[in-house]
């Protein structure tokens, strides 16, 4: 059974930072790719950023040079750097991981951007 946990979601004021942390735990093997994905209220889930086993990087448009995703050497943890934050970044993020063809995801943590 793999379990992914999100961990570090908050309240922040705009222009703030945040980190948030993924860590997966179980019987997996080497994964292909992982990444975040938001929802913020009304909206359809939305990618934001993943990295894949070479260390190759996406980010959506909206966070470009704002976020930055990375792992650790083992691929078990990851994280989301978030800078500058904005009030339209609120939302519900999830990490995720494909293995395999298969594709994991965490319950998600809360990122509020508010004065």
């Amino acid at each position: 059974q793999v379990q992914l946990v999100e961990s570090g979601g908050g309240l922040v004021q705009p222009g703030g930072s945040l980190r948030l942390s993924c860590v997966a735990s179980g019987s997996i093997g080497s994964p292909d790719f992982m990444g975040w994905a938001r929802q913020a209220p009304g909206k359809q889930r939305e990618l934001v950023a993943s990295i894949n086993a070479v260390g190759i990087r996406y980010y959506a448009d909206f966070v470009k040079g704002r976020f930055t995703i990375s792992s650790d050497n083992n691929k078990r943890t990851w994280f989301l750097e978030m800078n500058t934050l904005e009030p339209g970044d609120t939302a519900v993020y999830s990490c995720y991981q494909n293995v395999r063809g298969n594709q994991y995801w965490g319950h998600g943590t809360q990122v509020t951007v508010s004065s």
